[in-house]
């Protein structure tokens, strides 16, 4: 079979394709065929060794796939063969076929495509954790989301809006926000023309706003925490900008404001069960047309280097896949 390999770390044009053997599926696994896989922000640094996740060489990126049970390892009674399922993999997924843990397996409903199952582990299972399980969003909230239109930020933006809160979505280009508007966002800050602050100052208004979302980091992190009303919530997602900052604790006192992390990977170990159910709500979102799961773009993984690079420059609007 054929698998998209990094074997020397560094940038997505040193990726190869290559022909390996195809794997059997052990005592309580599956053998999935891949038929669409999902690339995220944190494979273009996986691959350069620059991610907290350092799989021993050679490997394939992909954190999650979409495929088709093609068989079943001894003692596993679950699933069937045939049966479409997403895959979580956390790496490995760009490959014609995988084997993953039964546990790692979600049924994929009827009315949910391959390419709306594929993307929807990573972004929108660490969105709904951060919003529901972490910031507790309620119905008429206000919340604001940084980088709106990448992986997670548009995943952010859609379950905000199916969740009820007030929804700002901040981003760098009027194009972008316009993407962002189509898929649930009340109001809009292009801060390429605005200072963050200024604008979330003005969009918030007297109620301010309750909860930031934050998977940019760097310098747009102190002013959108300074945004936040009393007892506000930020959310630490990641840092796609590439700076850590470092925020004054004085701000978190002054304001009674809470700055929650959020490590989705450690939830899908620490809480299998809660990730089960965000799985299943989810999926009945995408089901009800609630959540659109956007798709940049689907490449051939001849064109992975291509793909990943749309990531790397924060260009993407919607997930990035491949198909093996």
């Amino acid at each position: 079979m054929k698998a998209l390999l990094c074997k020397a770390l560094g940038g997505p044009e040193d990726l190869v394709i290559e022909e390996v053997p195809d794997p059997a599926p052990g005592p309580g696994e599956a053998l999935v065929r891949v038929t669409v896989a999902a690339l995220n922000f944190f494979d273009t640094l996986i691959i350069a060794g620059r991610y907290q996740v350092k799989p021993e060489l050679p490997f394939s990126p992909g954190a999650e796939a979409c495929g088709v049970i093609e068989a079943l390892g001894p003692g596993v009674e679950s699933f069937r063969v045939g049966e479409r399922v997403i895959v979580h993999l956390g790496y490995g997924a760009c490959r014609e076929r995988v084997v993953a843990p039964v546990s790692g397996l979600t049924r994929v409903p009827e009315g949910v495509s391959d390419e709306q199952a594929a993307g929807l582990s990573v972004t929108y299972g660490t969105s709904l954790h951060a919003l529901q399980d972490r910031a507790n969003l309620k119905p008429g909230e206000t919340l604001a989301v940084l980088g709106a239109t990448g992986g997670v930020g548009l995943a952010a933006v859609e379950l905000g809006h199916a969740m009820g809160a007030r929804v700002i979505a901040c981003a760098s280009s009027a194009e972008k926000l316009d993407l962002a508007k189509a898929h649930g966002a009340d109001l809009t800050l292009d801060y390429s023309q605005e200072s963050l602050r200024d604008g979330l100052k003005r969009l918030g208004g007297e109620a301010g706003i309750d909860v930031v979302y934050d998977p940019v980091g760097g310098a747009y992190s102190e002013p959108a925490l300074r945004s936040l009303n009393w007892k506000g919530r930020f959310l630490v997602v990641g840092f796609a900008a590439g700076e850590i900052p470092k925020i004054p604790l004085n701000l978190a006192l002054l304001k009674g404001i809470d700055i929650q992390g959020v490590f989705w990977g450690a939830f899908l170990k620490r809480e299998p069960e809660g990730h089960a159910a965000n799985q299943a709500r989810l999926l009945s979102l995408v089901r009800e047309g609630r959540l659109s799961a956007k798709v940049h773009g689907v490449y051939p993984l001849e064109e992975a280097a291509a793909a990943l690079g749309i990531l790397a420059r924060r260009e993407a609007m919607g997930k990035v896949l491949l198909r093996p």
